[in-house]
């Protein structure tokens, strides 16, 4: 008979799940709501990991905590492993590991492991995004190590609990703590819990397909920068979708959005549509004003200043220039501008 050396606990959420209770009015120094956001409890510096260690973030603790309301979740401790205890490893097929003992090969883990990101999927519906742990075989997003039975590492996969979590939720903006040391990868993911966070405030409350029009709109060129393909895909999907059942159309939509943000924006991109909205300019600014403009862009399309300068620039002009529905893309400011996350990309 297999040995299954962990206890299952009935304890959704607490202090041994690593998860804080939830405070849905927390407000950040600058008066804005929080927005709530799945970490594996490590990086807040718990000492839940299988040595009674932790990975404490320094970037998540010291710079998002003034965006992020954290919900920590240790998905091994929730499921009833010990600290310290035995430490787990994925064996046997890429795609369809299990989640084994490393030292007792008995210890099999698979089935609560993804049960516990199932439940955790079902239980935190309000979640804006989900930090992971690199390498984790619970908590990994991907390339975590595959073993064969013989102990020889046998490809990549994603952590047990990182996979249903993902299946459950697939709109979830998701990335690894490492992750985000990547100026563009950090960008992206950041852009995206916003995105959804705005969703949820503006349009899921009160859904009708008014609020779907008027959100895309103010997102344009936020998916624009992204994939013009997408930005004209998901256009024509909302434009024939007038007599689609709202039930159907939010889903669909919101999937199609933030699979095409998760494409990363690059130089190319960008410049393309700075150059779009530049055009609501054209009748307002002089020649020298255009020409200055042009050049600063130009600068950015060659890697000779960071993102923030023309779209300072950029901003500058449209605020006295530019219409009510350009002055309104997210695009200009779809986050803080204090976590300077331009200034690097």
């Amino acid at each position: 008979m297999q040995k299954t050396a962990y206890r299952q606990t009935e304890q959704s959420d607490g202090m041994l799940s690593g998860r804080m209770p939830v405070n849905k009015s927390i407000e950040s120094n600058n008066g804005h709501p929080l927005i709530p956001v799945g970490i594996s409890a490590c990086l807040l510096g718990q000492e839940v990991r299988f040595n009674g260690g932790h990975k404490r973030s320094r970037y998540c603790l010291e710079v998002l905590k003034d965006c992020f309301s954290y919900e920590p979740f240790c998905p091994e401790v929730a499921i009833g492993l010990g600290i310290p205890r035995q430490p787990i490893r994925l064996v046997g097929k890429a795609e369809q590991p299990e989640a084994l003992g490393t030292d007792d090969p008995d210890l099999n883990v698979t089935e609560p492991l993804l049960e516990s990101g199932r439940g955790f999927a079902a239980r935190h519906p309000h979640l804006c995004g989900y930090i992971l742990m690199k390498g984790s075989p619970s908590c990994g997003m991907e390339r975590v190590k595959v073993y064969h039975p013989n102990g020889h590492p046998d490809g990549a996969g994603s952590g047990l609990f990182a996979r249903a979590l993902m299946e459950a939720m697939p709109w979830l903006p998701v990335e690894e703590e490492a992750r985000l040391n990547d100026p563009v990868l950090r960008e992206n993911f950041i852009l995206r819990v916003f995105t959804l966070h705005c969703w949820k405030q503006q349009v899921a409350p009160a859904p009708s397909f008014h609020k779907i029009q008027q959100f895309h709109a103010r997102h344009k060129y936020t998916l624009m920068a992204h994939t013009y393909q997408g930005y004209r895909e998901l256009g024509r999907y909302l434009a024939q979708a007038h007599d689609m059942p709202l039930e159907q159309l939010m889903p669909e939509y919101l999937q199609r959005l933030m699979d095409f943000l998760k494409l990363k924006a690059g130089r190319k991109s960008h410049t393309n549509t700075l150059l779009h909205m530049m055009g609501y300019l054209k009748k307002s600014i002089d020649s020298e004003c255009k020409q200055e403009l042009l050049e600063v862009i130009e600068q950015y399309r060659q890697g000779d200043v960071h993102l923030v300068v023309p779209l300072t620039l950029l901003r500058h002009y449209l605020k006295r220039h530019g219409s009510e529905y350009i002055n309104e893309q997210v695009y200009l400011d779809p986050y803080p501008h204090q976590l300077g996350l331009r200034n690097y990309i």
